[in-house]
C-alpha cells in the first residue's frame, strides 16, 4: 500500500508537470501566433505621395506578417481624430500617424498615449503628445536644395513665387524655411508672393492663375509639393509664359514632366522607403528594442540631366 501511494504521488507530480508545460506552451504559441497590429492614419490618399507611402508600408507589413489597418483622413483634422479613436478601439499595438495638422493632431496622440499605444509620426511631425519616433525626409534641407537649384537657373536675379503647403504642417513649414534660407543672402532675388495652395493640384492651378494676373515678370516658382507644381504649370502654360518651376516629392507625374522638360526639377523623397521604415521601426518597438527619435530618409535633386 505504501509503495502504491508513492507511485500515485509520483504520477500526480508528473501529470502536473506535463499540464504545466502544456499550458506554458499554449500561452507561448498564442503569443507567437498573435500578429502585431499596426494602425496607419494618413492625412490623405488623394495624393500620390501618400499612396506610395501606404503601399511601402503594406508591402513590408505583409512580408513581416504584420496586420496593417489603414485610415484615410481626407485632409480633415476632425476625421483624423475620429480615425485614431477607431484605431485605438481596434486595439492596434502601435499607431503610425501622418498628421493633417501638426498641432491639431496632438489631442489624438494624447488619446493613444492614455491607451498606452506607442505613436510614431511619418513624413510630418506632431507638435504635442508623446511620440516614440519620427520618420521623414529632412524637409529643411530639401527646401534649401530647391532654392539653390532655382538660384542657379535664374542667375541670382528675378521675381519668385512660393506655393506653400497646408498651413500648420511641419512639411510646409520646414520646406519653406529651407527655401528662404537659400535665398536670404541674394539681394537680386525677391519673393513677391508666398501663398498656400494646400498641397493640392487644383488649388495650385487656381492660386497660380490669380498670382500671374497680379504679378508681372515672375521668373520662377517653388511649390512645396509636386501636385501644386503641376497645377502651377497648367496655369503658366495657359498664360503662355515661360518660367522655372521646381516641385517636391518626385511623384511619377512630376518625374515625367521633368523628363519632358516642362517641370524644371523636383526634390525626390522616397515615400515607399518612409512607409517601409515605419513598419520596421514598429517591429523593433514591439520587441522592446530601443529606437531612434528620428530616422532621416535621403533626398535627391531630380532634373532632366540627372
Amino acid at each position: 500500500m505504501r509503495r502504491q501511494g508513492i507511485l500515485l504521488i509520483v504520477a500526480m507530480l508528473l501529470f502536473s508537470m506535463v499540464v504545466g508545460c502544456s499550458t506554458k506552451s499554449a500561452l507561448e504559441t498564442k503569443e507567437d501566433d498573435h500578429p502585431l497590429k499596426v494602425g496607419l492614419s494618413l492625412s490623405t490618399l488623394n495624393n500620390p505621395f501618400f499612396v506610395s507611402l501606404r503601399d511601402g508600408a503594406k508591402k513590408e507589413a505583409k512580408q513581416k506578417g504584420i496586420e496593417l489597418v489603414v485610415a484615410d483622413a481626407q485632409d480633415d483634422t476632425a476625421k483624423q481624430a475620429s480615425d485614431v479613436e477607431d484605431l485605438i478601439q481596434k486595439k492596434v499595438d502601435i499607431l503610425l500617424i501622418n498628421p493633417t495638422d501638426s498641432k491639431a493632431v496632438a489631442a489624438a496622440i494624447q488619446s493613444a498615449n492614455q491607451a498606452k499605444i506607442p505613436v510614431i509620426t511619418v513624413d510630418r511631425a506632431a507638435e504635442g503628445g508623446k511620440t516614440l519616433s519620427h520618420i521623414a525626409s529632412d524637409n529643411v534641407e530639401g527646401g534649401k536644395m530647391a532654392g539653390d537649384y532655382l538660384l542657379s537657373q535664374i542667375e541670382d536675379k528675378g521675381k519668385v513665387i512660393e506655393l506653400e503647403g497646408i498651413p500648420g504642417t511641419t512639411a510646409a513649414r520646414d520646406r519653406g524655411e529651407g527655401f528662404h534660407e537659400a535665398l536670404q543672402d541674394h539681394d537680386g532675388v525677391k519673393i513677391v508672393a508666398s501663398q498656400p495652395a494646400n498641397f493640392d493640384r487644383a488649388k495650385g492651378l487656381t492660386v497660380m492663375e490669380n498670382l500671374l494676373q497680379r504679378e508681372k515678370g515672375v521668373k520662377a516658382v517653388f511649390a512645396h509639393n509636386d501636385e501644386m507644381a503641376l497645377g502651377a504649370l497648367e496655369a503658366i502654360r495657359a498664360s503662355k509664359k515661360d518660367m522655372i518651376v521646381v516641385g517636391f516629392d518626385a511623384t511619377a507625374d512630376a518625374v515625367k514632366a521633368v523628363q519632358k522638360g516642362t517641370l524644371s526639377a523636383t526634390i525626390a523623397q522616397k515615400p515607399e522607403v518612409i512607409g517601409k521604415k515605419a513598419i520596421d521601426v514598429s517591429s523593433l518597438a514591439a520587441k522592446g528594442k530601443k529606437v531612434d527619435k528620428f530616422y532621416p530618409v535621403p533626398l535627391k535633386l531630380v532634373t532632366k540631366e540627372q
